[in-house]
């Protein structure tokens, strides 16, 4: 599988797009005035105490307190020393070194812990931790156990430094590459302690690398055969990062200096219009629609124009498979995270149900998200949870409709018209008036002149009084004002 990385980068915003034989599989954009936070570590203060709910909120310096909670708090997980209460753990007024885990999601504020964890490429050092780890995506067991003895060894070398894990992109990296990684994290963290020391307010003490050099150090896999970068100057700070701590990689690092934009040369532009529609049409002539709530998203596959060629059990069958390597990368493009419904077609063979499961869990063992899938629920419905750590693609580009209030429908003028109706008893009823002015937008006044016209002029004989119209140009086909005069 060809693999590239595509870094498209101006001043108010940086965009990194993974693009897997020919096809975007992954976006990820940070905007300049909101950059993502997760890897940031601040020294917060303690601003209220919930033990309710085993919580804490925390000032970092942002415009909402952060979320943190009991479980989140070092020392609080396993044991018979867990404390029962919050309160033996923080009080209002504590100064406390926090990380964000995930960033802010619409009202909610950012989600914190005090395990500290700093990230290289191959390595993530935990200072508060003394057990080593290997990332479950190696499967090889006698590389497993060579990645945890060089771990150990040098843990055991350097007592009270913290512990390590080995990150997927350790496989195979030799033990003098790997050591250097150790040192590197060590002096970093040593520089973190003691700006922690000398800070005595809130404020940020450390924060992660810019996107466009995360993306170098956390997607760039051995299937990465180029990463092409639009600008010169993070060009240029990308190859001595690179040099630095991604060695092998350097080669493969590119300035793109064509004149059409990197992203429609890719046809990515194209790509992320229809990451924001509910529909995404199949190969096959069937669909998915998804729609993102609060609570959770939901998926529901539809054979639409495919009618098979052998019967319905096969066509549905063929359509589900299809739909769930669509899904799969549906998901990682609009970074949907949280609860995932999925209404697979109801299909009656065990064996189908099977091997659609098995295939939608070989396509999210791609993805650098975790998940976690259900088997197909007496309803026929597969539930499943994407790890979310920032804001999905919808909501960076996209804000709620000032129409609809976000609800996805509107009020027909139909009804705007009744509600009118009811509005002028009302204001005649209770006020003593010569006439009334209506107030509306041209598609409510026209049906008002139109289709509603004789009721219009039975509601005038009935108050007694003129009622005139006149139609606004800036107001939603739901808006409307009954003027008395």
């Amino acid at each position: 599988m060809s693999e590239e990385i595509l870094i498209n980068v101006t001043p108010p915003e940086t965009r990194v797009a993974v693009v897997e034989n020919g096809v975007v599989q992954e976006m990820i954009i940070e905007r300049a005035d909101r950059a993502g936070l997760v890897g940031n570590i601040y020294k917060g203060l303690v601003c209220r105490v919930l033990p309710g709910m085993q919580a804490a909120f925390v000032d970092i310096g942002l415009d909402r307190a952060a979320f943190l909670h009991a479980s989140d708090i070092f020392g609080t997980l396993g044991g018979d020393t867990r404390p029962e209460h919050i309160y033996e753990l923080v009080h209002e007024g504590d100064l406390v070194v926090v990380q964000v885990v995930k960033d802010p999601l619409g009202t909610k504020g950012a989600r914190l812990t005090t395990n500290i964890s700093i990230a290289s490429r191959y390595l993530v050092c935990m200072p508060a931790l003394t057990t080593t780890g290997v990332s479950q995506k190696i499967d090889d067991d006698e590389e497993r156990r060579r990645l945890r003895d060089i771990l150990q060894r040098y843990v055991e070398a350097h007592p009270g430094e913290g512990s390590f894990i080995g990150r997927t992109a350790a496989e195979g990296v030799s033990e003098e590459v790997l050591v250097k990684d150790m040192d590197f994290l060590i002096k970093l963290w040593s520089g973190v302690k003691r700006r922690c020391v000398q800070t005595s307010s809130v404020g940020l003490i450390h924060d992660d690398l810019p996107l466009a050099l995360r993306a170098l150090r956390d997607l760039v896999t051995p299937e990465v055969e180029r990463i092409r970068i639009d600008s010169r100057a993070m060009f240029e700070q990308a190859l001595p990062f690179a040099a630095n701590y991604i060695p092998e990689i350097q080669e493969r690092i590119d300035h793109y200096q064509g004149e059409r934009p990197l992203f429609d040369l890719y046809g990515i532009e194209e790509e992320i219009k229809k990451a924001l529609l509910r529909k995404v049409s199949l190969k096959s002539g069937g669909h998915l629609v998804i729609d993102q709530t609060e609570a959770m998203t939901t998926i529901d596959i539809n054979t639409g124009a495919f009618v098979g060629h052998r019967n319905l059990e096969e066509t549905i069958f063929k359509t589900n498979l299809e739909a769930a390597q669509a899904i799969c990368r549906q998901l990682r493009l609009r970074n949907l995270g949280g609860i995932i419904i999925i209404d697979f077609i109801d299909m009656s063979e065990e064996e189908h149900k099977r091997q659609v499961l098995r295939a939608l869990e070989k396509c999210l063992a791609r993805d650098h998200a975790k998940t976690h899938i259900t088997e197909v629920s007496s309803l026929g419905l597969v539930e499943m949870t994407r790890k979310r750590t920032r804001e999905s693609l919808e909501h960076v580009l996209c804000e709620p409709c000032p129409c609809c209030g976000g609800r996805g429908s509107i009020k027909t003028a139909e009804t705007t018209c009744y509600e009118i109706f009811r509005e002028i008893l009302r204001e005649a009823r209770q006020f003593d008036v010569e006439a009334l002015l209506v107030l509306a937008s041209q598609e409510v006044v026209d049906r008002m002149l139109d289709e509603e016209s004789a009721y219009l002029a039975e509601l005038e004989a009935f108050i007694g009084h003129p009622i005139r119209l006149q139609a606004e140009a800036l107001y939603t086909q739901e808006q409307y004002d009954v003027v008395l005069i």
